[in-house]
Parts: structure tokens; sequence; C-alpha cells
């Protein structure tokens, strides 16, 4: 350790000196916290979570492609129809298993309401 000196000739030079004691004791408290608090964030709340299989769904999901003309006509898979008969097909494909995928795609031109309306039609009765 280094101390002041009454030796004028060193009085005037820089401590060359560090003093690890300090930096050896923060260390040390560092250390004990940290083995502390190590343990606690291991701590993890048990869980039982539903087992999943890995199985390949086979059964592809029937492709029902829906379109709007900028006139508002409506066409289920290439086929014109009206609202009624759109709306028909589309309540009798959701009671197939698995449940079809809809593909709609409306013409820019065409008021959303008839989007709107097609999509109230293919969402499942509330009852």
């Amino acid at each position: 350790m280094a101390f002041a000196s009454f030796d004028n000739k060193r009085s005037n030079a820089p401590m060359t000196d560090i003093n690890m004691v300090p930096l050896i004791d923060v260390m040390l408290v560092l250390l004990v916290i940290f083995i502390v608090t190590a343990p606690l964030l291991t701590h993890a709340v048990k869980l039982d979570l539903p087992k999943a299989s890995a199985d390949i769904n086979l059964l592809k999901p029937e492709k029902i492609e829906f379109a709007i003309d900028a006139q508002g006509q409506r066409y289920v898979n290439g086929e014109r129809q009206t609202r009624q008969q759109a709306a028909e097909r589309l309540l009798l494909a959701g009671k197939t298993q698995p449940l079809p995928e809809l593909h709609l795609r409306a013409d820019q031109a065409v008021a959303y309401r008839a989007v709107a309306e097609t999509l109230a039609d293919a969402s499942p009765a509330q009852d």
C-alpha cells in the first residue's frame, strides 16, 4: 500500500501503485450476489401442457373461388349466381369437414357493401 511520505524528492511524483484491495472487495461482493440470485432465476412454474401430435393432415380442404365483378355480379367457382344462391352454396359448404377455404376477389370498382354481404353470408350462423 502506498502512503504519503515526508520525503520531498518523492512528494511531487505521481503515485504509481494501484490499490487492489477495494477492487477485490467489490468483486467478492458481486460474486456473492450472483451466487445467491442465480438459483432464484431458474425457478419455473410447473405447467401441464397439452400433447400435440405430429401427424400430417392428409385431408385438403375444398377451395371455393368467389369473385365479385364491377357490376356487383357474384361468381362461385366461375359460375354466375345470385346472392341467395351463393349464400345457400356457402351454407352447404360450411357444413362439410374440413371447412373449405374461401378465396374472395372483388373488383376495385364494386361497392364494399357487396363484399361485406358476401362475408356475412360466408360467416357461420349465430344461434
